[in-house]
């Protein structure tokens, strides 16, 4: 997984509470398929709106405190944050441009 800010417990309030920015966040893990069919769009869509949107990625096998106090049951489970609070939320293996709808009215 390429682009975007590793997320932990430890900096969560500070890249995602605190940004200024919408942040669309990835939980994902290593060995899940459908996460790593998504990855590639991830990728794009960090470089395509660089600036107006921050990205960032969970591994919920490194983070289970993280993913456990989020409520994440299924991965990947997409979810776009603006001033602090959850305003998307999607679950599975979606196409680009259903990720990106989530978000791109934030932006």
């Amino acid at each position: 997984m390429s682009a975007g800010k590793t997320l932990t417990s430890e900096n969560f309030e500070q890249e995602v509470l605190q940004s200024p920015i919408p942040v669309l966040i990835d939980f994902w893990a290593p060995w899940c398929g459908p996460c790593r069919m998504i990855a590639p769009f991830i990728d794009e869509l960090a470089g395509e709106y660089e600036g107006k949107i921050k990205v960032a990625k969970a591994n919920i096998d490194d983070e289970t405190e993280l993913a456990t106090r989020h409520g994440i049951v299924s991965i990947p489970t997409l979810a776009v944050y603006k001033n602090g609070e959850v305003v998307a939320q999607k679950s599975g293996a979606v196409p680009k441009r259903e990720i990106e709808a989530m978000f791109k009215e934030f932006v």
